[in-house]
């Protein structure tokens, strides 16, 4: 039996993270990872490869479409199919080679095989070749992440009903798909297949896409994906679907009731995610679960065991690898006597559509709802030197703030470069900088940022010389 300080079961982005916070602070730390590559979903199957694709099919579109109008002409431009999947894999390697230099690095033990409960303080790993490990911890953190869910009578058969994971390892570029679910995974998906041809259908449940984040963003990101000639069907209720062999076939009941169906090469289900607490062994131990199986933890991400933690989408929240690595090191430094804290309201939110959709903290719908008045500053890409000079002028930035102290309460984008515009906008809430104080600062022009600034002027109460 090999003991350790810290042993984290999962090498997803809260996990690595965990596991290397836990051997820079002095802790003996083991990771256990049940794949033959670390990383977790996000680095393999996830959040990486899917940008490696985004990007890839955008300068694909941007060639087709944009090019000519800069002053570029060529002909004969076609689609490698194989490569562009090719360099998607290439990407993705070079992360993992990356999170496994990292774990030498730091001298974390990393042990290849399904880490399972054996009680409260014993972990049996079962390797890929059948050999069992047993370790013995003084603490746990259990960071093994989620795997896509589904919905009554849609049953994921990998083959022609798949979830983002196969669509993420294609052999031939399909001609048709229909993506159920207009959440940020079925964006994303949906942006994908339709930059390179194939054509896209979702059907989403709500009344708009991406029905989490602020209504103006959903209400624009509508538009430009319909514009793009992405088929949107709101307010459908997807009942059943069957693997027809060639193709694949999804039936459903608009608001109305009326039925409906659609055929297409592809079912990509894509209604959420759901914790991977299969086989870890926690009935052997006092660790609680919640009725939707994620684990239940207290304020300092304890389970119902003192020294076995959660992090990520096992626990629940909002599914995101940052999240997962927030409370990665929250964590680790409150096991070493530190006192770190998290506000999940100012953990940014992205879609990597293009433009690009982020946000943090409130939409004006939970202000409303919760009685909380707040002043707007809307600016448009529009009217943005930068945005006009790279010929990416959809879109807006809208904030919303405090009307007696300008605190901001919530920052709203889409457009070119919001995943990363948001990152000044959680740094404003997080140390509480107010509208008045951002709209003064100076903005290098011409930059996108140009827009955040304006839309905190006028939040601010003051007038844009812009606009």
């Amino acid at each position: 039996m090999e003991e350790f300080d810290i042993a984290v079961v999962g090498s997803g982005p809260g996990g690595y993270v965990a596991a290397i916070k836990s051997a820079q602070l002095g802790y003996k730390t083991a990771l256990i990872e049940k794949y033959n590559t670390l990383g977790g979903t996000c680095t393999n199957v996830g959040c990486i490869p899917t940008k490696a694709l985004l990007d890839s099919t955008h300068h694909y579109t941007d060639a087709l479409h944009k090019f000519e109008n800069h002053g570029i002409q060529f002909s004969g431009i076609q689609l490698d199919f194989e490569q562009l999947y090719k360099r998607k894999a290439d990407v993705v390697a070079k992360n993992t080679q990356g999170i496994s230099f990292l774990m030498k690095k730091n001298k974390v033990s990393v042990f290849q095989g399904l880490g399972s409960f054996i009680d409260n303080e014993t972990l049996n790993v079962k390797g890929t070749d059948n050999q069992h490990i047993k370790i013995k911890a003084k603490k746990y953190i259990i960071a093994t992440g989620s795997k896509p869910a589904t919905i009554p009578g849609v049953s994921i058969d990998k083959k022609r009903i798949i979830t983002s994971t196969e669509a993420l390892n294609m052999p031939t570029k399909p001609n048709s798909m229909v993506i159920i679910g207009g959440g940020v995974i079925g964006v994303e998906m949906a942006s994908i297949f339709n930059r390179i041809g194939t054509k896209v259908t979702i059907l989403e449940y709500a009344e708009n896409l991406i029905p989490n984040m602020d209504k103006d963003l959903s209400t624009a990101l509508y538009k430009i994906l319909s514009k793009e000639g992405i088929e949107i069907k709101l307010q459908q209720a997807v009942y059943k679907s069957e693997n027809l062999g060639d193709t694949a076939k999804v039936w459903f009941k608009n608001k109305e009731g009326q039925e409906q169906e659609l055929a297409a090469d592809y079912i990509l289900v894509a209604v959420g995610r759901k914790p991977y607490t299969d086989n870890l062994g926690l009935e052997n131990t006092g660790v609680v679960l919640h009725p939707n199986k994620t684990i239940k933890t207290n304020e300092l991400l304890q389970t119902t065991v003192p020294h076995i933690y959660a992090i990520g989408d096992v626990i629940g929240g909002a599914m995101l690898a940052h999240k997962a690595e927030e409370e990665a090191i929250f964590v680790v430094e409150r096991i070493h006597g530190q006192e770190p804290h998290i506000n999940y309201n100012r953990i940014p939110s992205v879609v990597y559509s293009w433009p690009e959709v982020a946000a943090v903290g409130y939409t004006e719908e939970e202000l409303k709802k919760q009685g909380i008045p707040y002043n707007t500053g809307k600016f448009p890409f529009a009217v943005n030197a930068r945005a006009r000079a790279g010929m990416e002028t959809e879109g807006f930035v809208k904030v919303l703030s405090d009307p007696k102290y300008g605190e901001l309460l919530g920052v709203h984008i889409i457009g070119a470069r919001a995943a990363d515009l948001v990152a000044q906008a959680v740094a404003g809430m997080e140390f509480e900088i107010t509208t008045g104080e951002l709209g003064a600062v100076s903005y290098a022009h011409p930059t996108y940022s140009e827009v955040l600034k304006e839309a905190y002027i006028i939040a601010s109460g003051k007038a844009s010389v812009n606009i």
